[in-house]
């Protein structure tokens, strides 16, 4: 978690996905290599589409990704993954395959005494549980992991666990609006410090999407009308349809 900036080129993704998993494998009989490919993999390839929301596209490169980090005992690298792939099913509804998953591997960090990339997960699994309405679980996972980023330092996970905050905030029977809005406007300020716009397209659709269930509809109208932009702009596909229901519910209302 934490992409700065605006997603990358399709083409360019698409010709570095061709170049690490078609022609890397023919030539992978060293240790280094296969050290190379997986970090390639997740960095330059599966982690931009999924930004994306190009789940099509970010579902196998990650899955390709989680299967060489496991051959090669590379923890860290191995959470990174699998927090992404955990990320990507949950999106496309597979959530009891990303929980399972990625509760395994924190399971393993913790077994092993390694705290590298533990954040991801952790952060992951919240958004995972949010997704399936356990706000309890989502809520612990997301404290514990703001807690951690605080302690180290870390801004953008720190960003990403108010995000997580104020979405399960805004879960809450009746919502806890006031609560929701301080953390997605936390949220907002980090990530544009940051230059992580991503993040900020997505912090703007749940400010949007808070307004509209209080009333106030020019704060929605604005707020969602913003998120739309910077989508398309970033051509995050997977979110803008929602968004655009979401902002003709409030033209018509």
């Amino acid at each position: 978690m934490g992409a700065r900036g605006a997603a990358p080129d399709s083409s360019a993704m698409t010709r570095a996905a061709r170049h690490v998993f078609w022609w890397a494998p023919t030539i992978v009989d060293t240790h280094a290599v296969v050290v190379k490919e997986k970090r390639t993999a997740y960095r330059s390839v599966g982690l931009p589409y999924l930004r994306q929301g190009n789940l099509y596209q970010a579902l196998p490169v990650l899955e390709r990704a989680m299967s060489l980090c496991e051959e090669v005992d590379l923890p860290f690298y191995f959470s990174l993954v699998a927090a992404a792939l955990g990320e990507a099913y949950g999106l496309c509804g597979r959530v009891d395959e990303a929980v399972r998953l990625l509760e395994r591997v924190l399971e393993q960090t913790a077994l092993s005494g390694s705290i590298g990339g533990q954040t991801p997960l952790l952060l992951t699994l919240g958004e995972s549980h949010l997704h399936a309405g356990h706000l309890e679980e989502a809520q612990a996972l997301a404290e514990r992991a703001l807690a951690l980023n605080r302690e180290r330092q870390e801004h953008g996970h720190e960003a990403y666990a108010l995000r997580l905050l104020g979405g399960i905030a805004a879960r809450r029977e009746p919502p806890a609006s006031e609560q929701a809005g301080d953390y997605y406007r936390q949220t907002l300020a980090l990530a544009e410090a940051l230059g992580m716009r991503p993040l900020q397209a997505h912090c703007h659709r749940g400010l949007g999407t808070l307004y509209a269930t209080t009333g106030q509809r020019e704060q929605a109208r604005a707020e969602l009308s913003t998120a739309i932009a910077m989508y398309q702009v970033m051509e995050m596909t997977f979110w803008l349809p929602q968004t655009e229901v979401a902002l003709a519910q409030v033209n018509a209302g």
